[in-house]
């Protein structure tokens, strides 16, 4: 029988045949969490995959040096893993983190390794799904080290607004996580969020900001 609320859309399990997803449902393991939770740390071996039914879960890596950066965020209907469910007694690279009241379907990669091993177009899926998610670490990678810390702060303040030009929009995001997202210091997103103010693309207080020039916000992002 299907888990209340599994997921049946997802290619990866679209791959699957009836036998091989009664399987998948037998060994899921359903889990909630609430916003602030760790699922995971950094440093510890954590050989799962897991698809999001509700809720938000970033990836958290933290520097030697104290400083935090948010590699990835996963939403609803997302699939993801920790490293060491592909390399056995991988330590994780970052730490998962809730950021909204989550649940999550979860799968051990003792349970999913023979269902995998069995079914080529299950593998193929997931390493298709693998692709992806290194392509989005290069274009992380890439914006971190060819991008001014001001054009990647543009780029969060355009992708939160959505399409609220001349809204007042709630700062949902503290300081410490706008520098997270972009890579930097709270006290230089702090001085940038004054400096976009004082040029007139945003308006901003304690509790919101507004967007008032997106198209030269745009044009910063692009720098």
């Amino acid at each position: 029988m299907n888990p209340e609320g599994l997921p049946l859309n997802h290619p990866v399990f679209l791959a699957l045949d009836a036998i091989s997803s009664k399987k998948i449902y037998a060994s899921c393991i359903k889990k909630k969490l609430f916003k602030g939770e760790i699922l995971v740390s950094q440093g510890e071996v954590w050989p799962y995959l897991f698809i999001i039914q509700r809720g938000k879960v970033v990836a958290e890596k933290d520097s030697a040096e104290g400083r935090s950066l948010i590699a990835a965020t996963f939403s609803m209907g997302e699939l993801f893993w920790g490293l060491g469910f592909f390399l056995e007694n991988a330590a994780m690279p970052a730490t998962l983190r809730i950021t909204e009241d989550a649940e999550l379907f979860l799968w051990s990669r003792r349970d999913l390794l023979p269902i995998i091993e069995e079914n080529g177009k299950f593998s193929w899926e997931l390493a298709k799904l693998a692709i992806q998610r290194m392509q989005q670490a290069s274009e992380i990678l890439e914006s971190m080290t060819f991008h001014p810390i001001a054009v990647r702060l543009a780029r969060l303040l355009l992708e939160i607004s959505g399409s609220g030009q001349g809204n007042p929009i709630e700062r949902n995001l503290t300081l410490d996580e706008m520098a997270s997202r972009v890579g930097s210091t709270r006290e230089m997103v702090c001085r940038l969020l004054y400096k976009f103010s004082d040029e007139g693309l945003i308006k901003i207080n304690r509790t919101e900001f507004t967007i008032v020039n997106p198209e030269n916000l745009n044009n910063r992002a692009q720098k």
